[in-house]
């Protein structure tokens, strides 16, 4: 049995947590106070909008830190684990501003009020400047590290929302058609729906112990089974033990057995070509347990070596 191990824990952007959630937080307060004085409904959501990403940030920022500790008796794989749990509850936390928007949209659209919109336009004009600023912060991590890539997706879905609130106000502006600002807020609650909904349906996968999407299990067990003497590949699986963590465990049913350098090279090659961190490789000369019976082959819970299917 063999385990390769790599130092990957994830970056350290704490400085970028830091000045986001400074940015973002006093932001929330200029745009909810001229959002009140000036009537309108979208710079209130966008607002709370914000708020629920200042939320966000503070637990990504908090995953982060809990996935660098180092393992315990009780925690063996660490606590990289919270990254993917937050992970999914930067997601719930996107879904959950939606019900209040949309709710608060459509008594608008019943009871419409005069609205400002040049205040509108100049607050989410810094917005869009705040937030913009703030995913830039996460750009360079966002594709390695699905923690990090919920952090940006915030903050640009919310620069782009903000774009749209100073286009409202303009247009409120023109035509003083005061209906512009619910539908924007409604234009706001889609816009979560569609920038939350690929971060949640992989924070629930991930959760789930599925496979990363980033991994082509067939590809992986392609390579396994065309190993030299390698007569079935058996127990395989394949999961994330954070967002920058890939693990694979399998039984490989060797008569001829295998030693340290096939064993290592197996995992350098899995940690190179599939982005697998953590190997760990199980050698069985014989099938005492008839694993790779034909029926278990049928029922996919082995795979014939390619030599000998």
């Amino acid at each position: 049995m063999a385990d390769n191990h790599h130092d990957h824990a994830p970056a350290d952007f704490s400085r970028a947590f830091a000045i986001g959630i400074t940015l973002n937080l006093a932001f929330v307060l200029v745009e909810g106070g001229y959002g009140f004085m000036a009537n309108s409904l979208a710079l209130v959501a966008d607002a709370g909008h914000n708020l629920s990403d200042v939320m966000t940030l503070a637990l990504a920022w908090g995953g982060m830190v809990l996935a660098r500790r180092g393992a315990t008796a009780r925690h063996t794989y660490g606590f990289k684990k919270g990254t993917i749990l937050v992970s999914l509850g930067s997601a719930l936390f996107l879904y959950a501003a939606i019900g209040v928007i949309l709710w608060e949209a459509l008594e608008r659209f019943r009871h419409p009020v005069e609205v400002n919109g040049l205040a509108i336009m100049v607050v989410a004009a810094i917005g869009v400047a705040i937030n913009t600023a703030t995913a830039l912060l996460f750009m360079a991590g966002r594709k390695g590290d699905l923690n990090i890539k919920g952090a940006f997706l915030h903050m640009a879905a919310d620069a782009a929302v903000s774009a749209g609130v100073v286009a409202a106000g303009f247009g409120i502006m023109a035509t003083g058609w005061n209906w512009l600002d619910p539908l924007l807020s409604m234009a706001i609650a889609l816009a979560i729906i569609i920038a939350g909904w690929g971060l949640l349906k992989e924070s629930l996968h991930l959760t789930m112990v599925g496979v990363p999407r980033d991994i082509n299990a067939e590809e992986v067990l392609d390579y396994l089974t065309g190993l030299p003497g390698v007569e079935c590949v058996h127990d395989l699986h394949i999961w994330a033990a954070s967002t920058t963590e890939n693990v694979l465990t399998a039984h490989l049913v060797m008569p001829g057995g295998g030693d340290d350098d096939f064993l290592h090279a197996t995992a350098e090659h899995l940690h190179h070509d599939f982005n697998i961190h953590h190997t760990t490789l199980q050698i069985e000369v014989e099938d005492g347990g008839d694993v790779c019976h034909i029926n278990n082959i049928d029922q996919g819970l082995c795979w014939p070596g390619k030599g000998n299917s």
